[in-house]
């Protein structure tokens, strides 16, 4: 590889976080608050949001796992891959006004579970939440030490530890606040950066055009077919536990800037992780790789490898800015969710900072000792949340499953989960195995496997049965007990939420703008 000299690839790694460091805590200094540490409800419009939807949703590991897949599967599998990951986005601008009415004063998706199913479902949600930003949160330290390694051949151990402390600084002072302001500009650098890189990279890559029909890349093929659903299902239903999203859908303006956010993010997402996915198959057509390469998660660095040193420069800033402003999201989201659910933010902004320091160390540690496997960090989080979301959101519907419980929301997300064990069991013929498919061992993209297929259809459909029939068990019984005692029978009762004083959703102006209309 075009590789730079380790004084000049330590000069601008080291360089580029402090800048990052610099700016953050000047604007910390300058727009930080104790009421937004947490969240800013109401005060973002169209533009803002989408810079900030974008670099939240992808980090360093877009890199590697998109032109995985399209070594693998082709156009198809990448195209599959991108709309599975840009579509969802605009989930929130769909869900997101509806959760906003029914918990005006929130600014997470638990607050709202909370008030629908209860303290314990509450808190059963915020585990698996949390669970799910550190298990992201350590991916994006193994993507950007993996990422450094390859461009400079360095030990990355300390550009990842400087990184935590960069983000853990700035959050420490500016909260979520200061993480959006970040993140508008980190966005805007991502953008800039791209272009560069996309011209440079497009300038130097040589294609044999007699590889190209050969290599079939270009063909339908039953993988990628495979993939619309279990990437769809495991997107869609992960971005729900990533308060990070929800933290910018409470903080729009209006429902209008929400829409126009999440479009606007959406779009340039597609068109972001097309690019960096198409040297899966470049690489092929170069004749670096072949289809379904071993080494094809990293196309993207064996073709930089014919690129000039200055090119190599601006991926490496190219990369630190993605990780970072990725890393901070969702450290800022961590903090927010566990100050909501666990304190219900009534600890001093002091103590609320030291949560920021005490979650990074497991994340370093797991990140450094542990973290190898990028693609299945990520996916063992998606079947988590494939098993327990579907069954959460029916409480939306109080035309439908006003009856639903708690209870019966556990039982079907834990009962998903065990749904999955069984049917790995059987299709593998062990229980062994079945175990390992709880941990989507042997991965999504082989196509004559269809266990990660069928654990994603028995995650959210197994939950979904397994919810009703707790329901209706739990109704029968309260029935007869209610017949055999002469108590009341309150199981089809309507959940009646506690009216609670809050603040009109919007900005201050807008509040005041609808007091003077009304005066």
């Amino acid at each position: 590889m075009s590789q730079l000299s380790s004084q000049g690839s330590n000069a601008i790694i080291y360089l580029s976080y402090a800048f990052m460091l610099a700016t953050a805590l000047l604007l910390a200094w300058k727009y930080t608050s104790a009421k937004e540490f947490l969240q800013s409800n109401g005060t973002q419009r169209g533009i803002p949001l989408a810079l900030n939807f974008i670099a939240s949703a992808m980090g360093v590991g877009i890199l590697t796992t998109y032109a995985q897949i399209a070594n693998i599967s082709g156009l198809h599998g990448l195209l599959v891959y991108t709309l599975c990951g840009a579509i969802p986005i605009v989930g929130f601008a769909v869900f997101g006004p509806l959760i906003r009415s029914k918990c005006p004063d929130g600014f997470i998706l638990t607050e709202w579970v909370r008030r629908r199913f209860g303290v314990v479902t509450a808190l059963y949600v915020s585990f698996f939440t949390c669970l799910t930003m550190f298990l992201f949160m350590v991916g994006e330290l193994s993507a950007i030490r993996g990422a450094i390694e390859t461009l400079t051949g360095l030990n990355a151990l300390g550009a990842v530890i400087v990184e935590c402390v960069v983000t853990t600084i700035y959050t420490f002072f500016g909260g979520f606040r200061i993480s959006f302001i970040t993140d508008n500009f980190q966005g805007a650098c991502v953008l800039i950066l791209l272009v560069i890189c996309a011209a440079g990279m497009g300038s130097y890559i040589e294609i044999d055009p007699s590889k190209i029909g050969p290599s079939g890349l270009l063909k339908a093929n039953k993988l990628g077919w495979q993939l619309i659903y279990i990437l769809f299902v495991a997107i869609v239903t992960n971005d729900c536990f990533l308060s990070g999203f929800w933290l910018r859908t409470f903080a729009s303006k209006t429902d209008k800037d929400l829409w126009i956010g999440t479009s606007i993010a959406a779009f340039v997402i597609l068109v972001i992780t097309t690019l960096v996915g198409v040297p899966g198959f470049l690489a092929v057509w170069s004749g670096d790789l072949t289809v379904g390469d071993e080494n094809g998660y990293n196309a993207f660095f064996i073709l930089l490898a014919k690129m000039p040193r200055w090119l190599v420069a601006f991926v490496i800033i190219f990369c630190i800015v993605l990780s970072t402003c990725t890393f901070d999201s969702l450290q800022s989201a961590m903090v927010s969710t566990i100050s909501n659910d666990l304190f219900r933010n009534k600890l001093k902004l002091i103590y609320t900072r030291c949560i920021v320091i005490v979650i990074i160390i497991p994340i370093v540690v797991l990140a450094v000792k542990v973290a190898d496997n990028i693609l299945q960090i990520y996916l063992i989080a998606d079947l988590v949340s494939a098993a327990i979301i579907p069954a959460v959101f029916l409480g939306l519907s109080e035309h439908y499953f006003w009856y639903l419980r708690g209870f019966d929301v556990m039982c079907g997300g834990l009962g998903g989960l065990l749904g999955v064990f069984i049917f790995g069991t059987v299709y593998y013929g062990s229980a062994k195995e079945g175990g390992k498919l709880l941990l989507i061992w042997n991965g999504i993209y082989s196509s004559e496997d269809w266990g990660a297929f069928g654990a994603f259809v028995i995650a959210p459909f197994g939950g979904l049965l397994i919810t009703l029939a707790s329901a209706a068990l739990r109704i029968t019984f309260a029935y007869g007990y209610s017949k055999l005692t002469g108590k009341p029978f309150t199981a089809l009762d309507r959940i009646v939420v506690e009216e609670q004083e809050v603040a009109s959703y919007g900005s201050v102006d807008d509040v005041d703008k609808k007091a003077d209309s009304t005066a």
